[in-house]
């Protein structure tokens, strides 16, 4: 049984400078505490914020982006008062609204007290997390809870990725864990719409759709609804959720597809997908050391005590009254006098910067201020210690000196849920300034990564000797893993390597499962496209009970990505019965094209932007980043840019001809005169590694359009940065 995550967020000024006076927030953790409902439920997070519409903002969106929960409750702030934002703060962050479940709430309310049509509740979801607002008191806290539990535990599934199988068993509809139940009773339904006839269409909750289907016939069904007795879905249905899209790879080779089949969708619906479909995996606890790197805090961090715990100098020097003006002194150490003793009216201690400051001294000469006067000698005369020195300033009472607690004051935040810990060591020097050694973090994703194909070998192995082998390779060394395996460690992610899979169904399935058992998401180069061999789509439906949510993106290089879910079985452990249950994950995969560029642009547009929220990173910090570039042709002495090609550079005064589809230009980025500035590194062929080699962005190039069929001289475009920028 799945135990969705709540969090809750009282919103109210009072409350928040007094916790104590806080009511409704206990009150919901008390409704959630019985009737078995912790069972379905788990609190995970209790916060109160003022009636500040920023604060309220950055913390829903913060725990709606991060995965932490799948149902945010917030209580307080909903009514007319000049202090009430809560609406305001979080409408602007929905990306559905949820219509019924507010009329829900009100038609509710109502029916207790006509002062309820005051409230102004918002729900909806931001991204696969559910919000919805609750008024101030108490007593409408439980009225409103107790309206939207018979449903609420439908909705969060399905917004999850759930198939809702226990309402449709409730209601008489056939579980869907059976594949090929479901298989059969929707080529019945699409049977039955071709037909005519008006035969229940029933599409599954989880799989997606294009915004508008491009491929004609039966790749575009006609809109229907289906009704769980008052609660209604309607869904836009295309072929691939009624019946496999893919070639029969039994069948013979003359009976593929000719055209694809899979409708083409743009980027940012294949963007859209991806996000809605990844999930944020668990929470893990890391040392705070080297390997902490790429990963997400997925905790607020707070000082456990002051730094300093107490006084310290913050420069090399002795440490002294500030009424001890300029005059000889004799120099003494902690090694030979404690710091808790005052010291000797003629003495001041040797300090070093950080060290901290001996009792009844207020201020601290740096040692620049001083003259040395004698030494201390051995039994042979050598110079061992300084005996006393001469200083030569007044200091005033706190010079020199840090108070305890000046950097940071215990109880203080210093690290914030959802920030990104970089390499560039500032976050982890904070953890470490603190004393934290270890620290929860959203866990990074595993990576399986295989390559297809019979007519490519591993570069470790021997050319064959055997002509009959000869024959069928064609020279091509397997490019795509080694690329693709460097990037992903590069950037701090742990691979299994599965190799090559060899083009049968059944090498197929083996590689795929055991990727699978092995990590969180896989990764594929090759036998996405329109090949008699090109088998991942087959046996994602047929073999494996996948879902392929898209087959082609409208990109170039690109065009037959795939993204797929797949299910695996996962066990759960169930606290409060301690028995193991078995339940249903769905682990992502991406079946990128066999050519080497195409596999690397593909692998930075859509794969590491995946891996990114799985990962726990905000949702704004998924995709690479993205700058304005100069794409200029004129020749260099007009304060200009040449292209490189290939092995000469070639003075372009001609446009550069733009594409159908957008176009992701492989470029060397260089920081010039102009500004940012963007070099091409030759020949775009999808098959050209080349041109990958040393380049550090995309020029993202818009799609040829009526009356633009290309790119202006001097043009400023977006380019997404790969790479490190050069001089």
């Amino acid at each position: 049984m799945t135990r969705f995550r709540v969090a809750i967020l009282t919103v109210s000024d009072t409350a928040a400078k007094d916790s104590s006076l806080d009511k409704s927030g206990p009150a919901i953790q008390e409704i959630f505490s019985t009737d078995g409902r912790d069972n379905a439920f788990e609190i995970v997070k209790i916060t109160i914020v003022p009636d500040d519409e920023n604060a309220i903002s950055q913390w829903v969106k913060s725990m709606s982006e991060t995965g932490t929960c799948d149902w945010i409750l917030t209580t307080g702030g909903t009514g007319f008062s000049t202090r009430d934002r809560t609406p305001e703060a979080i409408a602007r962050l929905i990306d559905r609204p949820a219509p019924g479940l507010i009329h829900l709430l009100m038609s509710t309310s109502i029916q207790y007290t006509p002062l309820a049509a005051l409230s102004r509740p918002v729900a909806g979801t931001i991204g696969n997390t559910l919000v919805t607002t609750l008024p101030g008191s108490p007593k409408a806290v439980r009225e409103n809870l107790g309206a939207l539990f018979p449903v609420i535990e439908h909705a969060l599934d399905l917004i999850i990725g759930g198939s809702g199988n226990a309402v449709h068993k409730s209601l008489g509809v056939d579980e869907r864990a059976p594949a090929q139940t479901l298989l059969t009773r929707a080529e019945s339904n699409w049977d039955a719409s071709v037909n005519g006839t008006n035969a229940p269409v029933h599409v599954r909750h989880h799989l997606d759709e294009p915004a508008t289907p491009t491929a004609p016939g039966p790749a575009t069904v006609l809109h229907r609804n289906h009704n769980h007795h008052h609660h209604n879905h309607h869904h836009r249905a295309s072929s691939p959720h009624l019946k496999h899209l893919s070639h029969d790879p039994t069948a013979s080779v003359a009976s593929r597809h000719r055209m694809s089949p899979y409708p083409i969708i743009s980027f940012e619906e294949a963007m859209r997908i991806i996000f809605k479909r990844c999930k944020t995996l668990g929470v893990e606890t890391r040392k705070v050391d080297r390997t902490l790197p790429g990963h997400v805090l997925a905790e607020d961090v707070y000082a456990p005590q002051n730094v300093p715990k107490t006084q310290t100098t913050n420069v090399d020097g002795y440490a002294l009254r500030s009424d001890q003006g300029p005059a000889p002194y004799d120099v003494i150490t902690p090694v030979v006098h404690s710091l808790s003793h005052r010291l000797p009216v003629d003495a001041i201690m040797r300090v070093n910067t950080g060290a901290p400051i001996p009792y009844g001294t207020n201020a601290v000469i740096m040692v620049e201020d001083t003259k040395l006067l004698s030494t201390i000698k051995n039994e042979l005369s050598e110079d061992v210690e300084e005996g006393r020195v001469d200083t030569l300033a007044w200091v005033k009472a706190g010079e020199n000196i840090r108070n305890a607690g000046s950097d940071v004051m215990r109880g203080e935040k210093v690290g914030e849920m959802g920030e990104i810990i970089t390499t560039c060591g500032g976050e982890i020097g904070t953890l470490a300034f603190v004393g934290r050694n270890e620290i929860n973090v959203f866990r990074k994703p595993v990576v399986a990564l295989l390559s297809t194909g019979n007519e490519i070998m591993d570069i470790g192995a021997a050319a064959p000797d055997d002509s009959s082998v000869t024959e069928q390779w064609s020279g091509i060394y397997d490019t795509n893993r080694p690329s693709l395996q460097a990037a992903l460690e590069g950037l701090g992610y742990t691979v299994i390597d599965l190799g090559i899979v060899a083009d049968t169904v059944d090498a197929h399935v083996k590689a795929l499962k055991d990727g699978l058992g092995k990590a969180d998401l896989l990764l594929t180069t090759g036998g996405s496209s329109m090949g008699a061999s090109d088998l991942l789509k087959p046996v994602i439906e047929r073999r494996l009970s996948g879902t392929v949510h898209f087959g082609r993106v409208s990109i170039k290089p690109g065009k037959p990505t795939t993204f797929a879910t797949i299910p695996v079985p996962s066990t759960n452990a169930n606290e409060s019965s301690g028995k193991t249950e078995l339940s249903e994950l769905y682990k992502p995969m991406f079946a990128l094209p066999g050519n080497p560029a195409s596999a690397l642009v593909t692998f930075w547009i859509f794969v590491v932007p995946a891996l990114r929220r799985m990962g726990g990173y905000p949702k704004e910090r998924c995709s690479l980043p993205r700058t304005k570039v100069l794409v200029n042709l004129f020749c260099q002495s007009q304060q200009a840019v040449e292209l490189i090609t290939c092995s000469r550079i070639l003075k372009l005064n001609e446009e550069l001809p733009l594409d159908p589809r957008n176009e992701f230009h492989r470029v060397f980025i260089r920081c010039t005169s102009d500004g940012l500035t963007a070099f091409s590194t030759g020949g775009q062929r999808s098959s050209r590694v080349a041109s990958l080699a040393g380049a550090n962005g995309l020029v993202v190039l818009p799609k040829k359009e009526e009356g633009r069929t290309s790119l202006e001289k001097g043009t400023y475009a977006d380019a997404v940065v790969i790479g490190e920028l050069h001089m």
